[in-house]
C-alpha cells in the first residue's frame, strides 16, 4: 500500500489542487486568490484537468515491479510522499485568507499607479454633488496621486472602507485606510490607501481590522507625517471584511 502511495502522489497532489480551486470557485472564496473575470477560465480548466487525471487512473501501469528504495533514498521517498499527503490536505482543510498589512508594507502603499478606471482630477471636478461619497480607496488614492491641493479637495465627502495599515512616519496618529488592487491574481496584488488622521487612533483600532471612514479632506495637522492632506475622520466605524476584500 505505501509503494502505491508513493507512486500516487502526484496524482493526489494534482485532484486536491483541482477538487480545491472547484470548491473554492463554488464558495466564492477564488476571488481571494484571482481576478473575477479569471474565474469562469479557471473552472473549465480545472474539470479538464480533473477529466485527465480520472482517466490516468482507470490506464494500468505497464509494470508493476519497481524496487523499493532502501538507504537515504527510503527516507527522502517517504518524506516527498508524507508531504505530499499533507500539502493535499491543507489545500483542501486550510481555509484561504486575504493579504494583510504585512503585505501592504513590504509592496509599499500607493507606490504604483493604480489602473486606468480609477479617477482623474477631471472626472472628478465634473462628478456631480456628492457624488465622491461613492469613491472608492483606489479612486482616492490616485487623486491623490495627481494633486496634493486642499482646495481641490474642499466641499468632497469620503466615505472609504478598507483595513487599517499604520503610517511609518507618524503611526500614532495617522493610518491609512488600504485595500489592494489586483490586476490578474493575488501575486501582483498592490496596496493602495488613503492616510486619515486620528491622534491616538491605536487606542481604539488596530492594524488589520477593517473600518468605514467618513469625513473630509484637509490638511495635515501632524508634523512628523510626510502626507500632505489627510481625511479629518467624521466618524470611524469597525467593520466586517467584505465578501470581495480587493479591488479590480
Amino acid at each position: 500500500m505505501w509503494l502505491k502511495l508513493r507512486r500516487a502522489r502526484g496524482i493526489v497532489l494534482c485532484i486536491a489542487a483541482l477538487v480545491s480551486t472547484v470548491w473554492l470557485a463554488l464558495t466564492n472564496q477564488l476571488i481571494l486568490y484571482i481576478h473575477p473575470r479569471y474565474i469562469v477560465f479557471t473552472v473549465i480548466m480545472a474539470a479538464v484537468g480533473l477529466a485527465i487525471v480520472v482517466a490516468s487512473l482507470a490506464r494500468r501501469p505497464d509494470h508493476d515491479h519497481d524496487e523499493q528504495p532502501v538507504g537515504w533514498r527510503a527516507v527522502v521517498s517517504n518524506t516527498a510522499t508524507v508531504s505530499t499527503l499533507v500539502l493535499a490536505a491543507g489545500l483542501i482543510v486550510v481555509p484561504p485568507a486575504t493579504l494583510t498589512t504585512a503585505t501592504a508594507d513590504q509592496r509599499v502603499i500607493n507606490s504604483t499607479n493604480v489602473g486606468q478606471s480609477s479617477k482623474t482630477l477631471d472626472s472628478a471636478a465634473v462628478a456631480p454633488a456628492n457624488a465622491s461619497a461613492r469613491f472608492s480607496v483606489a479612486d482616492w488614492a490616485s487623486l491623490l496621486r495627481q494633486t496634493t491641493d486642499s482646495s481641490f479637495y474642499r466641499n468632497k465627502p469620503v466615505d472609504v472602507t478598507g483595513f487599517v495599515t499604520a503610517d511609518k512616519d507618524d503611526a500614532n496618529n495617522i493610518f491609512y485606510v488600504s485595500r489592494f488592487v489586483i490586476t490578474c491574481c493575488a501575486v501582483d496584488a498592490q496596496p493602495v490607501g488613503v492616510p486619515v488622521y486620528l491622534p491616538d487612533w491605536r487606542n481604539a483600532l488596530a492594524p488589520n481590522q477593517w473600518v468605514q471612514v467618513k469625513g473630509e479632506f484637509d490638511s495635515n495637522p501632524s508634523r512628523s507625517s510626510q502626507q500632505p492632506v489627510v481625511i479629518v475622520p467624521a466618524s470611524t466605524a469597525k467593520v466586517e471584511q467584505p465578501s470581495e476584500p480587493y479591488l479590480y
